[in-house]
């Protein structure tokens, strides 16, 4: 199984920084820079903007959670936003809004919520940024010529 989710990181940090058992309850927020696997419950938020989170099939989340990367088999109740992506594999339940730039869902998966999958702005052609900028006031149109118009 952690094989799978190595596998599913795409060439993020592979080696889990901190592991939180089936036994563990936290209520609060947590916060963490690497990767964190949770087994057990936490009522709150998870932050790391940069982080991957690996929600495991026996863990209960009431949070919002905003990380890199989310890995989800467990039962999520809350928000949760990826700056990179989220992965949803069976028997996983999601219920709440998800948003990401790539979200995979499997097949056996109960998701009730809205998904909104953000993709980075897109950086505009070289030189094509000075035809988008607004004219300048000197380039106003003059009022005495706009009639014709």
């Amino acid at each position: 199984m952690l094989g799978k989710d190595k596998k599913g990181s795409g060439g993020d940090s592979a080696t889990i920084s901190t592991l939180l058992g089936r036994d563990t309850a936290i209520e609060g927020t947590l916060t963490f820079k690497e990767t964190i696997r949770v087994d057990g419950r936490i009522s709150g938020k998870l932050i790391s903007p940069e982080g991957t989170v690996i929600v495991g099939e026996h863990a209960v989340l009431e949070a919002d959670i905003q990380v890199g990367t989310a890995v989800i088999r467990g039962k999520i109740n809350g928000r949760v936003e990826a700056s990179k992506r989220i992965e949803i594999y069976a028997p996983a339940q999601v219920d709440g809004d998800i948003s990401a730039p790539t979200i995979s869902i499997d097949s056996g998966v109960s998701f009730n919520g809205n998904c909104k999958m953000l993709a980075p702005p897109p950086k505009p052609a070289k030189g094509f940024d000075k035809v988008l900028k607004d004219p300048s006031p000197t380039e106003a149109v003059n009022p005495k010529t706009a009639k014709n118009l």
